[in-house]
């Protein structure tokens, strides 16, 4: 489902052109920057199913080395958090923030009745759902109707060439661009801003109205941001790798304070189910340096309490390795949140019971609607229940 719905959107452009309408623009286009000083969300997700024990690593638990003989990682091998619990040598930044009360980490995050599908657990994650409920809109999608009251304007940026639906709401949806400047010279090769000058035409298909909403703002916020992209200064490192590529974007329009609340990237690669220690090294470090850089830039730019870096995965791994020196879908992971505005840091609760498992798999504990009511409400500002569709309780780190 996940795929025919990105496919949909992707296509949606060429296949609505002709009924593109200019009030879309107008829309946005009337919309005031805010001033610096407002919250910013940036959502990292680390697709595949991130093995959160290897993450942060319960370096006195036996079952834990009992149960993984070749994949766990000895104490010596961590860099130490507390006396319980170490994290992977080589996310020596998050350690560092760790220490200084600027990262949090939230365990045994999860739902009922897991999925162990990367498609559908990612849809429960998108949508903000039950595991069972089926809903056409991402919890990010209804936060932008919230606050947009359906005018177009970029509320949410996917840096990605395809939308999550994480994204999508019933009028109007995040945008997704990897380079604002190249998708803005792309749609003007395509002639996109001519047919919006050319035609004037109403359309009362439904799907067709959404479909050349989507297209209008898409253009709309395109424009936008290309025209007020910044530069970093000169002597600013991000590592290479997309994930590199696009936090250094993100702190390029944070420094260009343009009127994005909400950032969504992606990391790929965490199915580790073969060779899992290889494959945490290479990624880590990347995720390591990339968030290392862009908090120093932050920092200069005066916005690290303003800015909230959110990391998440669809599921973590099961307890047990398996044969090939990795591990498998499984059900409970952590979240990791960076801020130099936490109003609290370190362990946010205990570390998963490794003796008290629901056929291998972790159980959660903290159910991951909590963690957007916490966010939507306390960072955002925004009507939690209304874009949850129920209350939770809110978490005490914000």
């Amino acid at each position: 489902m996940l795929i025919k719905r990105r496919s949909f959107l992707q296509s949606s452009a060429l296949a609505t052109a002709s009924l593109l309408v200019p009030r879309f623009l107008k829309e946005f286009s009337a919309q005031q920057v805010p001033a610096k000083g407002q919250k910013i969300l940036v959502v990292l997700q680390l697709t595949g199913g991130n093995d959160g024990l290897n993450t942060i690593v319960p370096v006195r638990n036996d079952l834990y080395y009992r149960l993984r003989p070749s994949v766990a990682l000895a104490k010596e091998k961590t860099l130490g958090l507390t006396d319980e619990a170490g994290i992977h040598t080589q996310l020596p930044f998050f350690a560092d923030s760790f220490h200084k009360g600027s990262m949090a980490v939230l365990n045994s995050v999860g739902y009922p009745n897991p999925n162990r599908s990367h498609f559908h657990s990612l849809d429960v994650w998108h949508i903000g759902s039950e595991a069972k409920e089926h809903l056409n809109t991402g919890w990010l999608g209804r936060y932008i109707e919230s606050k947009n009251k359906g005018a177009d304007r970029p509320l949410v940026v996917e840096l990605s060439n395809s939308t999550s639906l994480a994204l999508k709401g019933n009028k109007a949806s995040g945008i997704s661009m990897r380079d604002p400047k190249a998708m803005a010279e792309y749609l003007a090769i395509w002639g996109a801003r001519e047919v919006i000058r050319n035609h004037h035409h109403d359309h009362h298909h439904q799907q067709a109205e959404y479909m050349y909403r989507t297209l209008a703002s898409t253009v709309a916020g395109v424009d936008y941001i290309a025209a007020n992209t910044q530069s970093l200064p000169a002597g600013t490192t991000f590592p290479g790798g997309d994930l590199g590529r696009d936090l250094r974007m993100v702190a390029s329009l944070i420094r260009a304070d343009i009127e994005t609340n909400v950032y969504y990237l992606e990391q790929d690669g965490y199915d580790t189910h073969a060779d899992q220690g290889h494959t945490h090294n290479r990624l880590f470090k990347n995720l390591n340096a990339g968030l290392e850089a862009f908090f120093k830039e932050l920092k200069e730019q005066g916005r690290s309490e303003d800015v909230l870096v959110m990391v998440f995965s669809e599921f973590g791994r099961r307890v047990a390795q398996n044969a090939s020196r990795g591990t498998d879908h499984g059900a409970a992971g952590n979240v990791l949140f960076f801020s130099g505005g936490l109003k609290r840091g370190g362990l946010l609760n205990e570390l998963p019971d490794l003796a008290n498992l629901d056929q291998g798999d972790l159980r959660y504990q903290v159910d991951f609607r909590q963690v957007y009511a916490t966010v939507l409400k306390k960072w955002l500002g925004a009507d939690d229940r209304a874009i949850l569709g129920r209350p939770y309780d809110y978490l005490d780190f914000l």
